[in-house]
């Protein structure tokens, strides 16, 4: 992918994941970011609205759908085969994403791109980054054991986003 750097943030269902991704978005662009996101998710979802007139064009066979509104617009892409590995994140390599300083996305344990989990200790279980070495930090304000990645303070939101700049290159 040529777009901008890409950090996934993963973790369990409610530990945090998508407060953390709409908290960065709005201190990263209070800064002067450009932030892009990106939701994966593993279920399979109607994205489109059946019945709807975008939904029969897709149906009716079109390989590429868009939605343009006077405050929004969508694209929608049916993917025909399952795409692998870092081939999903190509089909965001748009010029709404290229013009973006940082892609932030919530959820993909796969991706080879950096990955740093958010946990609670009332979710339950052990961090996912106590069995992968891949995870490059866990971000909690509990303290799990067993845990050889950094652990960064979940409630100092500043000092978190700094650190996650600087691993994909664009700190200070």
């Amino acid at each position: 992918m040529s777009g901008p750097p890409r950090i996934h943030i993963v973790g369990k269902k409610n530990a945090g994941k998508t407060t953390l991704v709409c908290e960065l978005i709005e201190l990263l662009t209070k800064r002067g970011l450009q932030i892009g996101s990106i939701k994966h998710t593993h279920h399979h979802h109607e994205l489109d609205v059946p019945g709807k007139d975008s939904w029969r064009h897709r149906v009716a066979g079109a390989a590429a759908v868009g939605i343009l509104s006077p405050g929004m617009a969508a694209l929608f892409l049916p993917q025909d085969r399952e795409l692998a590995g870092q081939q999903r994140y190509q089909l965001f390599d748009a010029p709404a994403f290229r013009d973006c300083d940082l892609l932030l996305v919530e959820g993909d344990l796969q991706t080879e791109a950096p990955r740093v989990e958010v946990w609670r200790a009332a979710v339950g279980d052990q961090p996912w980054a106590a069995a992968d070495p891949g995870i490059l930090a866990v971000v909690t304000d509990d303290r799990p054991a067993g845990i050889a990645c950094p652990i960064w303070s979940r409630s100092d939101l500043p000092a978190l986003a700094d650190r996650l700049l600087s691993v994909v290159g664009l700190g200070s």
